[in-house]
């Protein structure tokens, strides 16, 4: 294939040669232990893995740091997993150990193989988000630290995965995981009359709301819009557009908890994540609230859940009621499905009581 000057290179370019000699003739693999994966092809030959916990926002000196255990153990090649787990490859066994204790020597785990918790992915929050209702990374730290017994070891029913989205953008793999956080604001954007004739084009404002909650200002002196509250999904749009309407709110934001997603196929096909707690409030530098729900939903799910059941696939065997039962979460108006067109899932039996 000719090289182009716009696009990524050719990834065969980068695989370490075991894995390209062997390329689409893996026969099995294994998981010797928590966080070591082997692979073996037809032909005999193995490839040993070694997965390391990772922050998503990692620094300079972080990536040099680990590109250095990389050419030291593993002929330079390393990948991030799409939940920025880092996994090491090597031919060798006997640099399994070398690459743990090097890694270890840096302060990061070796895990996130299932059945267990895997590394949580997460969006941008304040860091770098505008529209974020709440934070990213300190929270994603806090969860971990309170489950990291399961990132290190095996010994849940299946494997977890956790996802935060710092908006119901959803910019993670939140409608998707197992058990998800998201950042939900509860008060809508507020129009800053002054900014918005200088910073706005106010056509493109209006436009920008996906439920036609934005009108222009009804006095027609004033170059300005005004917001429908009834109609606000407090989705963050207008603020992109028009940085005169910020929707961030300190008493406003705060989180919601889903679970029972899942991406595969195995056993039951690919499943949505149902929201079971509308609103927590933010509470940095370590969520409180939020990582005790988390645990407690991980915990009864583990304790609870039969082998290779995902948390979806429980939920589903025992039943929504029992489930908001065994975890003492509330259930409220909200978690009413009335989405006009999901007849389907509508709980319409006279035997659905509460």
């Amino acid at each position: 294939m000719g090289r182009t000057d716009i696009g990524p290179p050719d990834f065969h370019e980068m695989l370490p040669d075991v894995i390209k000699k062997n390329y689409g003739t893996w026969k099995y693999h294994e998981i010797p232990r928590p966080g070591v994966l082997k692979h073996v092809a037809e032909s005999g030959d193995t490839v040993y893995t070694v997965r390391a916990g990772s922050p998503r926002l990692v620094s300079v000196d972080f990536i040099r740091d680990i590109c250095d255990i990389a050419d030291k153990h593993c002929d330079g090649h390393l990948r991030f997993t799409s939940r920025y787990n880092i996994e090491f490859l090597t031919p060798n066994e006997k640099n399994v150990d070398l690459i743990i204790a090097d890694l270890k020597k840096l302060g990061l785990p070796v895990g996130g193989t299932s059945p267990g918790i895997s590394n949580i992915v997460h969006t941008q929050g304040w860091i770098h988000c505008h529209s974020a209702a709440t934070d990213a990374s300190g929270l994603v730290k806090a969860i971990m630290d309170e489950v990291y017994e399961h990132f290190v070891e095996t010994k849940l029913p299946n494997h977890v995965r956790i996802a935060v989205g710092c908006c119901i953008n959803m910019c993670g793999a939140v409608h998707c995981s197992d058990i998800a956080v998201v950042g939900v604001h509860t008060k809508p954007p507020r129009p800053d009359h002054d900014r918005v004739v200088a910073q706005c084009e106010i056509p493109t404002t209006i436009q920008s709301c996906p439920t036609g909650a934005i009108r222009r200002h009804p006095d027609q002196s004033m170059k300005s819009v005004v917001v429908k509250e009834d109609l606000c999904m407090y989705c963050g749009n207008c603020f992109t557009v028009c940085p005169a309407m910020p929707l961030a709110d300190a008493e406003g934001d705060g989180v919601a908890i889903y679970v029972g997603g899942k991406v595969p196929n195995a056993r039951k096909p690919p499943m949505f994540s149902r929201m079971v707690i509308p609103f927590l409030p933010n509470r940095p530098p370590r969520w409180p609230e939020v990582v005790q729900a988390v645990k407690k939903i991980v915990d009864i799910y583990a304790a609870n859940a039969k082998p290779y059941e995902r948390v979806g696939e429980w939920i589903e065997r025992i039943g929504w009621e029992a489930f908001f039962r065994r975890t003492e979460i509330p259930f409220t108006e909200q978690h009413i499905d009335d989405f006009t067109h999901a007849v389907e899932t509508y709980r319409t039996t006279t035997q659905f009581k509460w």
